[in-house]
């Protein structure tokens, strides 16, 4: 089974402060001593995010596209496999000796060829039946050599597997002969110790093997009459009684393993094998990998294991916002500057949230309260985090704090935070840079979800409302397309001038959305936002209340 990995992760179509917070909160905790801990992000890089990764030399953060938990977390490699050719008597053993209910049969190139259910084998033979049936087995000469440890005399048709009758010899030869007057010998495997005369009988009648137990002597002329009448011969050290269970225990494995069962891949959900599980009759689910050949056996105990993955949430706290299958493991830490609209928790978990402009400015404060002074690249990705959210210490969201923070990490960084800002925006601010309209909506598109209704809202910083004026029209139409396919009340992109520090907003609605929206209507869908730069502190509150009105 993997380590347990914990990843620090920002929301879907990550911004430049949930990628940048991400990896220098991951580099603050490793420092603190938690191991496996690494940086994550939910999606694709915007521009700015990339150029500012590039100028600064850093990696970009895992793409995790989900953490949904998988067969592969959850399996060992301590894998228990029979060989198809192997007796049930070795089966037993491996079942008691590893305390397991199920057993892959598997080939010498590790392929599948079914598999052995205890249950299923401890009915097969311990629930009594007719006395015909009970002394029935079903094996061939090379199984019960191999079951019983026995040393070959003679062997004919070695593999060939038949279901025989089982008789010991263990009475006066005059019995013995009138018993076997009405068996088929060729269907008969005799057991029996150093009665020479019952030995003798058995191979004259050509029974189909003689089996000579306690490694008793066997004489000379009986092995050459063995071999003339085409009678397998057989010498074990077992006593007679032990003899007899072990011949009963003889049959290959691949005679009697069920071959019509379920698998799993390893990157099948956990969910998946959750439903293989129920409805199915098996106690377990054999595992393949690519190739087809098996890797480890999947049963109701493994559902039980923790998940190998660990969250830690910044710059959100909602799981609709979050990576898919984030509600299916287990949240540690939320570092946040947003509103609570965090799901309920098992188990306390660290929370931080503060009224800040960035989770940057979170983090940073992390740094400080520790006593820990992040190095020049961490404090530059920290600074450009700041100055991306706070729309470079302009937007009203911005605080006192973010403003002392953006100083003390432009010193830590050698950086002037005004000019990296200004390159930051614009490295981002040509519209036409995105490959996709679409693309663009959706590079910070945060969708909200209300009791009746539901909106989403993207954003974008230019330094110019000239070249959006020459895409509104295909923005309108992209965002009516988005709003139909994700079912919301309304869809809409701000448009935020960081120069002039005012916004358009483009929406599409109701009907009655230019009568609740509360912003003066310059033309159909597009909207003039005087004075607003922030979606999270000046947009959202007011659409909130639109929406619940």
């Amino acid at each position: 089974m993997a380590a347990t990995v914990t990843y620090v992760i920002g929301h879907k179509n990550p911004d430049t402060d949930s990628v940048c917070s991400a990896i220098a909160y991951a580099r603050l905790r490793y420092l603190q001593g938690v191991s496996n801990i690494e940086p994550a992000r939910a999606g694709d890089l915007n521009r700015q995010t990339d150029y500012i990764l590039e100028t600064l030399g850093v990696s970009p953060p895992t793409l995790l596209a989900d953490v949904y938990p998988r067969v592969r977390d959850v399996i060992s490699d301590k894998l228990v496999t029979i060989p198809p050719d192997a007796p049930l008597s070795e089966a037993l053993q491996l079942f008691h000796q590893h305390n397991i209910r199920l057993l892959p049969v598997v080939d010498a190139t590790g392929a599948g060829e079914g598999m052995l259910v205890l249950k299923r084998l401890s009915d097969r033979f311990l629930v009594p039946s007719e006395v015909t049936s009970m002394r029935q087995v079903l094996t061939s000469p090379a199984a019960l050599a191999r079951a019983l440890k026995a040393k070959v005399l003679h062997q004919v048709e070695e593999k060939e597997v038949a279901e025989l009758d089982l008789y010991v010899g263990a009475m006066a030869s005059s019995t013995f002969a009138d018993k076997m007057a009405d068996v088929d010998p060729r269907r008969t495997i005799l057991i029996t110790g150093d009665r020479e005369n019952v030995q003798r009988l058995g191979v004259e009648r050509g029974v189909r093997a003689l089996i000579v137990t306690g490694d008793l002597p066997v004489a000379s002329d009986l092995v050459e009459l063995a071999r003339e009448k085409g009678v397998t011969l057989l010498s074990t050290p077992y006593d007679t009684a032990n003899s007899a269970w072990l011949a009963r225990l003889s049959t290959p494995v691949a005679a009697v393993s069920d071959r019509d069962h379920q698998t799993v891949k390893p990157l099948e959900r956990l969910d998946d094998l959750r439903l293989k599980l129920m409805h199915g009759g098996d106690p377990g689910v054999i595992v393949l990998d690519e190739d087809e050949k098996v890797i480890a056996v999947a049963t109701k105990s493994n559902l039980l294991a923790p998940s190998r993955v660990q969250l830690v949430l910044v710059d959100h706290n909602e799981l609709s916002q979050a990576v898919a299958g984030a509600e299916k493991v287990e949240i540690v830490e939320i570092v946040d500057h947003h509103r609570l609209g965090n799901p309920p928790t098992d188990q306390p978990i660290r929370f931080l949230n503060m009224p800040v402009g960035s989770t940057c400015s979170v983090v940073a404060t992390q740094y400080r309260q520790c006593g820990r002074e992040p190095d020049a690249e961490t404090a530059s990705l920290l600074l450009a985090g700041l100055l991306s959210d706070t729309v470079i210490l302009r937007s009203p969201t911005t605080t006192d704090l973010d403003r002392e923070l953006a100083v003390w990490l432009g010193q830590l960084s050698g950086r002037q935070p005004e000019s990296f800002g200004r390159d930051i925006f614009a490295a981002s601010s040509a519209l036409r840079a995105y490959p996709t309209l679409r693309e663009l909506l959706l590079a910070d598109f945060k969708e909200y979800h209300g009791e009746q209704e539901s909106f989403g809202v993207g954003q974008v910083e230019v330094v110019s409302f000239h070249e959006f004026q020459s895409l509104k029209e295909e923005l309108g139409d992209e965002l009516k397309k988005l709003r139909d396919e994700r079912k919301l009340d309304m869809a809409a992109l701000l448009v935020t001038d960081i120069v002039q520090e005012t916004s358009l907003l483009l929406a599409c609605g109701s009907r009655d959305l230019p009568f609740r929206i509360g912003y003066p209507q310059l033309e159909e869908n597009l909207y003039e936002l005087k004075g607003v730069l922030s979606r999270k502190k000046q947009l959202l509150p007011h659409l909130l209340k639109v929406f619940k009105g």
